[in-house]
């Protein structure tokens, strides 16, 4: 399968965007689709997740919730190298947001702000009920799982609710069960797509609503999230079909790059796979040993489909230019598979994750890193962020004033209350003041 080929060999950085191929907004998104699901299931509660269960999915679970049992059968039953790696990589996850939530950005042991006799403090309190998304049905994803899960039970949620589409045999498959034991999630509901989006949203007769929502899926499931933010919380990334840039030169193994397009070609349809270097040798010996990868994988369709509409490769004059090429596309993630990785570092300002040097494939953040693989995709790390503690918290600020501050602060308050035409602002003030 070969990839669309893209010279952008002596053409000034600053044309990148408008040279690069990039979808319309909202282009290929079931928009109308998506909006009558979730009208359905609003309206309707389980009566319509069970029929849109059969529908979509073709099976009925005989139940939507799973059972305690069944989740400590399927902890049970797993292999105990599997629960092994689960559970260290939910220790590494949660050390890692731990780490984050008392070392960076808002925490509560945060020093309050008191300039002039007015105090700031934050209060940072987590939601009540978080929502987790974990694609199933076609795969299993454990590891999303636990990637959603860490960093919510490090923010203090103390409700966690799971929705996994039903396998063939209309159930959630054990390795996703045993994930969700070990991190303590109770509820998991074995219903998925834009009807899990809807549910966990509006709420059900058997799915209680919840604050927010995370978790990746496909274009249904990233559409359903977008349709329903504002009546649930919803990071601001686009958390939708995978995506990968790899940029390699002449000391790049070409195998290695070639296996890292296809890891994330192999996720199906709607993908992105990019491979962007200044050497034609390279391009042409990544290229040969991705048609042999897709021609032996197991998961052939899915890598075709998947580099037919996504697979570009990018030839490009420099380092420099590759980069420039990186941060037009965004990508969920990059791969800086050269030499001297870390000296591109500053370079780089739009990408979910980045992965630096030929040792440190994504596969690696996929699992046991530590940071997220819930990560902005379509282009939404313009202005998004990996999935982290801060998604499942709220900040309140609270403000203590001192009666000579206010005395100081009155003129400023009331003629600015008084220029916005807001009298009882500026009469507020005006009678501690004066009384």
């Amino acid at each position: 399968m070969p990839l669309s080929h893209l010279d952008l060999r002596g053409v000034s950085p600053a044309e990148f965007a408008d040279r690069l191929p990039a979808p319309a907004p909202g282009e290929g998104f079931p928009t109308a689709e998506v909006a009558a699901i979730v009208e359905e299931v609003r309206v309707g509660g389980d009566r319509a997740l069970a029929e849109l269960t059969v529908r979509l999915d073709g099976v009925r679970p005989p139940a939507l919730r799973v059972g305690k049992d069944e989740l400590a059968g399927a902890l049970a039953a797993i292999p105990e190298l599997l629960r092994d790696s689960l559970e260290l990589a939910f220790a590494r996850i949660s050390a890692f947001h731990a780490h984050l939530s008392t070392t960076s950005g808002v925490g509560a042991g945060d020093e309050p702000f008191v300039s002039g006799g007015v105090t700031v403090a934050q209060l940072v309190r987590p939601v009540d009920r978080a929502g987790m998304y974990a694609p199933g049905g076609r795969a299993r994803y454990p590891s999303t799982v636990l990637m959603c899960a860490a960093p919510a039970r490090v923010a203090g949620v103390e409700e966690l609710v799971l929705c996994v589409p039903p396998g063939s045999d209309g159930r959630v498959d054990d390795a996703s069960l045993a994930a969700a034991a070990i991190a303590g999630v109770e509820e998991v509901y074995c219903v998925g797509g834009a009807q899990a989006i809807a549910a966990m949203t509006y709420g059900t007769e058997t799915i209680p609503p919840v604050d927010v929502i995370v978790g990746p899926g496909n274009r249904y499931v990233a559409e359903a999230k977008r349709q329903v933010s504002g009546v649930v919380g919803v990071p601001s990334a686009f958390t939708g079909p995978s995506e990968v840039v790899v940029v390699a030169d002449d000391g790049t193994p070409p195998e290695w790059a070639a296996v890292d397009l296809a890891v994330q070609a192999e996720h199906g349809p709607d993908g992105m796979a990019w491979l962007v270097t200044w050497s034609p040798a390279t391009l042409e010996a990544v290229q040969r040993e991705l048609d042999g990868i897709v021609s032996a994988s197991p998961r052939r369709a899915d890598l075709e489909s998947t580099l037919r509409s996504g697979g570009v490769a990018v030839l490009v004059d420099g380092p420099a230019e590759a980069l420039a090429v990186a941060n037009v596309v965004a990508p969920e993630h990059l791969e800086l598979l050269v030499d001297g990785a870390e000296a591109l570092l500053p370079l780089v300002r739009r990408a979910g994750a980045v992965f630096l040097g030929v040792y440190s494939p994504a596969s690696v953040g996929d699992y046991v890193a530590g940071p997220n693989h819930v990560l902005p995709t379509a282009r939404t790390a313009r202005f998004a962020s990996a999935l982290g503690v801060d998604d499942f918290r709220t900040t309140v600020h609270a403000v203590a004033v001192e009666r000579d501050a206010l005395a100081r602060l009155a003129p400023a308050i009331t003629a600015i209350a008084e220029v916005e035409g807001l009298a009882a602002h500026a009469d507020s003030v005006r009678r501690r003041v004066e009384g």
